[in-house]
């Protein structure tokens, strides 16, 4: 007989830990509006589909990329980014850490609006943060799917570009096959700042140390950095010493998409098929059986966070 851990608060129900075999979890919300699934999946632009992506080609950029969020501190991110005219790509999660839907929950919708207005990328990390390497094909497609229909809620499209959560997309489990399918660029990094290993005061340096030791390698002039938006030490702390350092070397934060001289148009689909030109409204959801109400965000408990941040690598 399966057995697992019961129970019907936040910390049992909130991904990725939540054992959706069970019971309710975060990842069985569905959002409003017709599913994506069966939408045409045309390969877009030149950026390769079939291999995994680590490197940029343009040169004198960081590809500035962010897991796990939007989340409380996102907003101050964006303000910093602004300050220093960078841009950055945001690898999204629909669903987990008990953060509610983000396109129902209060204040994500209006944070997932100014990123595209102030021109970011916006990309998927899946619906709930589960390691796609070890799921059915079918509850692969779905963490998929279910986002894009989120984040298409918001903006009016949904993106080509995802990362894996954990890093865990193998050839083997059908994933790799399953990701071109839906038409999605699978991005990872050449530049870890480990600020999720270090998200506290007292070690967010060492997230500082990293970058100036690897931005200093001789002979390579860029890099596919990864830091986490959940990370409140990594927006308020490291962010702007990091953002210096690029600035000192002349070179500039872009998002994934520019440092792999991808057009714009390229990054995203509209609901139905096809690419989509750049636009920031969201596209009118018909009415669905998924609640629409708005919620509003709760603060996590932070001493429970930060025990489970160690575990929750991107």
């Amino acid at each position: 007989m399966a057995t697992g851990y019961c129970g019907t608060t936040q910390e049992y129900c909130s991904d990725p830990d939540c054992q959706f075999q069970f019971g309710t979890c975060d990842s069985s919300h569905t959002p409003a509006g017709p599913s994506t699934l069966n939408d045409p999946r045309p390969l877009l632009g030149k950026v390769t589909y079939d291999d995994d992506i680590y490197d940029c080609v343009k040169a004198k950029v960081v590809a500035l990329t962010y897991d796990d969020g939007p989340y409380l501190y996102t907003n101050q991110l964006l303000d910093i980014l602004k300050s220093y005219g960078f841009h950055a790509t945001f690898f999204m999660t629909g669903n987990n850490l008990g953060k509610g839907p983000i396109d129902e929950t209060t204040p994500y919708p209006a944070i997932i609006k100014r990123m595209v207005a102030e021109g970011h990328q916006v990309a998927s990390h899946t619906w709930s943060h589960y390691s796609l390497s070890n799921i059915t094909s079918d509850l692969r497609k779905q963490q998929m799917v279910k986002n894009e229909r989120a984040i298409a809620n918001i903006i009016g499209k949904y993106p080509t570009y995802m990362r894996p959560p954990y890093s865990q997309c193998d050839a083997g489990s059908g994933c790799w096959a399953d990701m071109k399918s839906l038409g999605y660029h699978r991005v990872y990094f050449d530049l870890d700042t480990q600020d999720y290993l270090n998200p506290l005061p007292s070690t967010i340096q060492n997230s500082k140390d990293i970058v100036k030791q690897i931005l200093g390698t001789p002979g390579k002039d860029d890099y596919l950095s990864i830091q986490h938006d959940i990370v409140e030490q990594s927006v308020k702390n490291f962010s702007a010493s990091y953002f210096d350092l690029i600035k000192s070397k002349g070179w500039k934060g872009v998002t994934a998409g520019e440092c792999l001289g991808d057009a714009p148009a390229n990054w995203y689909r509209t609901p139905g098929g096809g690419s989509s030109q750049a636009t920031s409204g969201p596209s009118s959801a018909p009415s669905s059986t998924s609640s629409s109400t708005t919620r509003t965000s709760s603060t996590t408990n932070t001493g429970m966070f930060l025990l489970r941040l160690r575990a929750f690598v991107s």
